[in-house]
Formats: structure tokens, sequence, C-alpha cells
């Protein structure tokens, strides 16, 4: 399994602007690539230009086809004037606590 993290500060007020984006980008992901398993999405209660995102894929190799997928393109091209700032971590170790 391979977790990726993402925290995305958005320019102020961007929020509300950026929830239906990511919502169709979660959801286009889990239903159009066979290597994603999770695509979580968080907004912070204290500051909504806060985003989190928790991703979970088969592997290194599918979450490059995440990065090479037209929707992703479309995604990134909608969200870049939002973003402020964008902290991407990635996981190459996982085990699922019972």
């Amino acid at each position: 399994m391979y977790v990726v993290t993402v925290i995305f500060e958005l320019h102020p007020g961007q929020g509300e602007n950026f929830l239906p984006v990511v919502k169709a980008q979660a959801e286009n992901s889990m239903r159009l690539e066979d290597g994603c398993y999770q695509f979580d999405v968080a907004f912070n209660d204290d500051d909504p230009d806060t985003v989190f995102l928790y991703e979970l894929y088969a592997d290194r190799a599918a979450f490059d086809d995440h990065l090479n997928s037209s929707h992703y393109s479309v995604f990134s091209e909608k969200v870049q004037p939002m973003i402020k700032d964008k902290t991407v971590r990635l996981y190459g170790g996982y085990f699922r606590g019972a």
C-alpha cells in the first residue's frame, strides 16, 4: 500500500470554492482508478481555508497513474489559483490496525 497526505493552504475565502472541485476529484479518483482505494477530504474546523487529503493507493505505480490521469489535470488547473501553499507527503510503508 502507498499513502499520500496533502495539506492545502488556500487563499483567504477560497475554501467554499475549493470544496466542489476537490469533492469531484475524490469521486473521480475512486470511480476511475482501480489502484485508488481511499480518497478522504477533511476541512479544518478553525480554518475553512485549510484542507487535508488522505489517499491510499495499491502502490507507487497506482499513485503515478493518478498523477497522470486526465481528471487530475483538470483538478490541478481549476484549483491552482486558489492555492497559497501545498504540502505533499508520501509514505511507502503501511499497515492497518485491528
